[in-house]
């Protein structure tokens, strides 16, 4: 379990952030998210696939995480069943953080990224965090 000094230290320390699962539909999760996370400052890489080489609030979408690089975050958009591997790419990539969305969980893949000396979080969103912890308006 991730305490809020860790959320705060993730969130405020963070520069580059892949979000793996990132949609271009208003009305889905991940686009406000990735919206929040460059109002705040961040570098922000889409991943998605489908969409390589369209726009994302100002940041390109590229194919996979291996284009996103290097990262201090990867934040995931995908089902729990999926993270996994996410999470293993993110680990063979250099990788300081993962952080799972809400909903999604795996424990497996939480202790295999601790293992490698990464920070975990799963089933938060940073947004949510951001405004509960009363973070700035941009990271420093």
């Amino acid at each position: 379990m991730n305490d809020d000094a860790e959320i705060r230290d993730i969130l405020l320390t963070t520069r580059r952030i892949a979000v793996v699962g990132a949609s271009a539909k208003p009305d889905r999760p991940s686009y406000e998210v990735t919206g929040f996370l460059v109002e705040r400052g961040y570098a922000v890489t889409p991943v998605n696939p489908g969409l390589t080489g369209q726009s994302l609030h100002g940041a390109s979408f590229v194919a996979g995480l291996e284009a996103a690089g290097p990262l201090d975050m990867v934040d995931v958009f995908r089902r729990s069943e999926d993270a996994g591997a996410v999470v293993d790419a993110a680990i063979r990539l250099g990788a300081r953080t993962v952080w799972l969305q809400l909903g999604v969980t795996d424990p497996a893949a939480g202790a295999r990224a601790r293992a490698a000396g990464l920070r975990f979080v799963e089933d938060r969103c940073p947004v949510i965090e951001w405004r509960r912890l009363g973070l700035p308006p941009r990271i420093g």
